[in-house]
């Protein structure tokens, strides 16, 4: 009966070791995912503002050119950058009054969207007071923002392409 029982029961003991093997390499995998995404690069704040701060002068630019489409590409491009401060940088302090932009930078994409060039100065001058107002709010007042008056990036045609 014993050696019957035994018979029964081995079966079931591989399996329990097989689950066992299986939780221990799950466990594993686990950790060195862990540690991978630890080590993974994450660009700084600072690096993420900088990104923002280009794709603030190229909207400038755009703009002074009447190339709405260029214009409405930038500012995309600057508020997918605040939004990854936001997703990235999230423990940081200056994340947290990052959307008192907001309103100027949904200002300004109405005025793209009506291709308004005396609304769009007013709305970009309307931001790049709000980003000071927010380095201020945050103890970054060191760091001003202007209206870019030389055009840095000579390997971009700013003007709207003729059809």
């Amino acid at each position: 009966m014993k050696k019957t029982l035994f018979i029964l029961l081995l079966p079931g003991l591989f399996a329990c070791n097989r689950q066992t093997a299986k939780i221990k390499e799950l466990e594993n995998r686990v950790n060195q995912l862990e540690i991978n995404q630890m080590n993974t690069y994450k660009p700084g704040f600072g690096e993420m503002m900088s990104s923002v701060q280009m794709h603030h002068a190229k909207l400038w630019f755009a703009g002074q050119n009447k190339n709405w489409k260029l214009a409405d590409f930038e500012i995309h491009e600057m508020i997918e950058g605040l939004e990854n401060i936001q997703k990235f940088q999230k423990d940081r302090p200056e994340t947290q009054l990052i959307e008192m932009i907001d309103p100027s930078l949904d200002s300004i994409k109405q005025a793209i969207e009506l291709q308004n060039f005396t609304y769009f100065n007013s709305s970009y001058k309307s931001l790049t007071q709000a980003c000071n107002e927010c380095h201020r709010a945050t103890n970054f007042e060191f760091n001003v923002v202007k209206i870019p008056k030389l055009q840095s990036f000579g390997n971009q045609d700013f003007k709207a392409p003729e059809l």
